[in-house]
């Protein structure tokens, strides 16, 4: 599990609703076949913090806004190889410009195909 955090650096308000559109690239950039899901039922019984209903956001210039990501690195089939993401990339919403963003480790999905992604929240208080 980790999140993305996407910060207000102009000047006037940005608004976030729903879910980001997010890809998951390996090492040569090349799109990972993966399933992104809103939520992590598929993923986890388990409360993940990915859970949550959409809301409209505005951010002032200096405010964030956050994504929580999660995933399993399950292998069920050992003839499949194993899916890794070594690059997000991100657009935050309709009509924004996509930002790849480098990880430092990558989503390890072994060959479940699945990323669960929540709702644009702001950030806990």
């Amino acid at each position: 599990m980790t999140d993305i955090q996407l910060v207000n650096c102009g000047t006037q308000p940005y608004v976030l609703e729903g879910y980001p559109e997010i890809r998951l690239l390996d090492r040569k950039r090349v799109p990972v076949e993966v399933a992104v899901v809103h939520g992590s039922e598929e993923m986890t019984s388990a409360p993940t913090g990915v859970e949550g209903a959409p809301q409209r956001l505005e951010l002032r210039p200096g405010q964030a806004a956050t994504v929580m990501m999660v995933w399993r690195n399950l292998v069920t089939d050992a003839t499949v190889p194993a899916a890794e993401g070594w690059v997000l990339d991100v657009t935050p919403r309709a009509g924004a410009p996509r930002v790849e963003l480098e990880l430092g480790h990558p989503v390890d999905l072994g060959n479940t195909g699945k990323l669960g992604i929540g709702p644009w929240k702001a950030p806990a208080r």
